[in-house]
C-alpha cells in the first residue's frame, strides 16, 4: 500500500478506504489550515498594496530589514520549540500545562536575550537609515512573536489548529494592514514599522486567549533550571534547522541589500511576499503533521510516517504548483496590483515561486527528519544555506559583470535560492526515505499534466486586458490545474483532505494526540 501511494496510481484503489485517525487529523488540520492560508491571502494582498502605493519601494526597503532582524531573532529565540514541543509534550510525565510554561519560560529567556542585543545595537535593524523617534522599541516584537509561537504550537498538540488560522490569518495580517493604512496618514518614513509591531502584540493576545482557556495557569508549577537546561540542549539542532530553513528565505534579501539599492530591496521584498504565500500551504499541515509523526515515531511504526510525508508531500506540491502557476503567469499584472514601479520584479518573481515548488520536498521531509536525524537534517540545511550564500554572490557578481540592468540582478538572489533549495530537497528526501525504509516523495507524474493544463489555459488568458486577466485569469488557472490533479492524481485517500465524513469531523473536534507509550522506540 506504501509502495502504492509513491506512485499514486488510482487503478491500485479499487475502493476508497475508511481513512486512518491519523489520515483524518492530517485533512482536518490542512483543510482548516488552508482556509486560513485563503484568508492570510486576502489579508496579505491589501497589505502590500497599501505600502507600495502609500509608501513607495524605499520605505518598504527599510521595513523589510528591519523586519528581518527581528524575526531572526524571534526564530533564534523559540529555541526549536516551535516544532519539538510536540514531542517533548508526547514525552513528558510532567503535566502538559507545567511542560507547556516550561517552554515559555525558555522562549523568554531567549527573547531578553535578542532583544537586549538590538537595544544596544539599534543600527542592526537600520543600518542605511538612522534613528530616531520610537523605532528603538521594535524589538519588543520579539517577545511577542517568540511566544505567539510556542503558544500555538502547544495549542496545535491538542489539534486546535484554528488558533493558529486565527492568531496567523486573521489578526496577524489584517491588523498590520489597517494599521499601515491609517498610519500613512501620521509617518511615512516610519508607519510599516510601527504596523508591524502592532500586528505581532495582536497576534500574541490571540494565540494566549485559546492557550489559557485550554491549558490555564500551571498552579504549583516551578521552574526547573537543570529541566529547561536539558531541553534548550535537546532542541538546539531543530533550532538550527528552523532558523537555516527561515534565513533561506531572507538571506536573498540580506545579501541582496549589499548589492542594490534600497529601492530594488522594496520590490524585491514585494516579489518575495507574493511569492511566500504558496509556502504558507506547507505550513497549514505543520501545526498537525508533526504532532502525528511524533507520535508514530514514539510507537516506531516507520512506514506510517513515510506514508504520511508522502502523503502530506503530494497535497503540498499540488497546491504550491497551483498557487505558483495562477501567480507567476499573470505575474505582470499581479506585481502592477502594488504599483508601475513593481512590475519590474516579474522575473524575480518567476524564479521565486518556482523555488517554493521545489522546497516543498525538503520542508515535509524535514518535518520528519527533526524527530529521526536531527543533527543529520541540521548538517544538510547548513550545507544547503552555505550553498545559497555562495550562489547569490557568485551570480550577483556574474550578472554585474555582464552589465545587465540593476533589477535582472536582483534576479540571481531568487536563481540562487531555487537551485539551493533543489539541492536540499533531494538530499532529505533520500536520507529520510533510507531512515524509514519507504519513498518519502510526493512527487506524481499527473502534476505535469495539470501544470501544461494549466499554462495552456494561463496563456489564453494574458491576453485579455490586465484587469480582466487577474480577475478572471487567476480563478480559470487554478481551475484547470485543480481538474486535472483530481481526475487524474488524486487517489481515495488524497480525496479526503476534501471530504470526511461527518462522524469523523465531530471524533477530530474533539481528539488529542495517543498518550506517551510507556517505551520510547524513536528511529535513529
Amino acid at each position: 500500500m506504501g509502495r502504492a501511494l509513491g506512485r499514486g496510481a488510482l487503478s491500485e484503489h479499487p475502493a476508497p478506504a475508511a481513512p486512518s485517525a491519523d489520515l483524518a487529523a492530517l485533512a482536518r488540520g490542512g483543510r482548516i489550515n488552508f482556509f486560513g492560508f485563503v484568508l492570510r491571502l486576502l489579508a496579505r494582498l491589501p497589505f502590500l498594496f497599501i505600502a507600495g502605493r502609500m509608501y513607495g519601494p524605499e520605505a518598504l526597503g527599510r521595513f523589510a530589514y528591519a523586519v528581518l532582524i527581528v524575526e531572526f531573532a524571534a526564530q533564534l529565540s523559540t529555541l526549536g520549540l516551535k516544532r519539538g514541543l510536540a514531542e517533548q509534550l508526547a514525552k513528558s510525565e510532567k503535566p502538559h500545562v507545567c511542560v507547556t510554561w516550561d517552554a515559555l519560560l525558555v522562549a523568554a529567556v531567549g527573547s531578553c536575550i535578542g532583544m537586549a542585543l538590538l537595544f544596544t545595537f539599534p543600527q542592526a535593524m537600520f543600518p542605511n537609515s538612522e534613528i530616531h523617534g520610537l523605532e528603538w522599541l521594535l524589538p519588543v516584537a520579539v517577545l511577542a512573536l517568540a511566544w505567539s509561537d510556542v503558544m500555538l504550537a502547544a495549542l496545535a498538540y491538542r489539534h486546535d489548529v484554528g488558533a493558529t488560522v486565527r492568531a496567523r490569518a486573521i489578526v496577524e495580517p489584517w491588523t498590520i494592514s489597517i494599521a499601515a493604512f491609517a498610519l500613512a496618514y501620521v509617518s511615512k518614513r516610519d508607519g510599516l514599522i510601527f504596523a508591524y509591531a502592532l500586528s505581532m502584540v495582536g497576534a500574541v493576545v490571540a494565540s494566549a486567549i485559546p492557550f489559557f482557556r485550554t491549558y490555564g495557569v500551571a498552579h504549583g508549577w516551578k521552574p526547573d533550571p537543570a529541566g529547561l537546561w536539558r531541553m534548550t540542549r535537546r532542541y538546539l539542532p531543530v533550532a538550527a534547522a528552523d532558523t537555516v530553513e527561515w534565513g533561506s528565505r531572507r538571506l536573498d534579501i540580506a545579501i541582496l541589500g549589499l548589492f542594490a539599492s534600497p529601492a530594488v530591496v522594496g520590490i524585491y521584498y514585494v516579489a518575495q511576499n507574493v511569492a511566500s504565500l504558496p509556502s504558507k500551504l506547507k505550513t497549514s499541515f505543520d501545526p498537525i503533521l508533526g504532532p502525528v509523526i511524533a507520535s508514530n515515531i514514539e510507537k516506531g511504526d516507520r512506514l506510517a510516517v513515510a506514508k504520511q510525508v508522502r502523503q502530506v508531500g503530494f497535497w503540498v506540491i499540488a497546491a504550491q504548483a497551483a498557487v505558483g502557476l495562477a501567480l507567476g503567469i499573470p505575474g505582470e499584472g499581479v506585481m502592477g496590483l502594488v504599483g508601475p514601479a513593481f512590475v519590474a520584479g516579474t522575473a524575480a518573481l518567476s524564479f521565486l515561486l518556482a523555488a517554493e515548488v521545489v522546497a516543498a520536498t525538503a520542508t515535509t521531509s524535514e518535518a520528519a527528519l527533526i524527530y529521526t536525524a536531527r543533527h543529520r537534517n541540521m548538517m544538510i540545511s547548513l550545507g544547503m544555506i552555505a550553498l545559497q550564500a555562495v550562489l547569490t554572490v557568485g551570480l550577483l557578481i556574474l550578472f554585474r559583470t555582464l552589465d545587465w540592468l540593476e533589477m535582472w540582478q536582483a534576479t540571481a538572489p531568487a536563481v540562487a535560492l531555487m537551485l539551493a533549495l533543489g539541492f536540499a530537497a533531494v538530499t532529505k528526501a533520500r536520507l529520510l526515505s533510507r531512515l524509514l525504509g519507504a519513498p518519502v516523495s510526493g512527487w506524481r507524474w499527473p502534476l505535469i499534466w495539470a501544470a501544461v493544463a494549466a499554462i495552456v489555459v494561463g496563456q489564453l488568458m494574458v491576453m485579455l486586458p490586465e484587469w480582466l486577466e487577474l480577475i478572471a485569469g487567476i480563478p480559470a488557472i487554478l481551475a484547470a490545474f485543480g481538474f486535472v490533479i483530481w481526475t487524474r492524481g488524486f487517489g481515495p485517500q488524497d480525496r479526503e483532505l476534501f471530504r470526511m465524513r461527518k462522524a469523523d469531523i465531530e471524533e477530530l473536534a474533539e481528539a488529542e494526540l495517543p498518550a506517551p507509550g510507556t517505551t520510547s522506540n524513536p528511529v535513529r
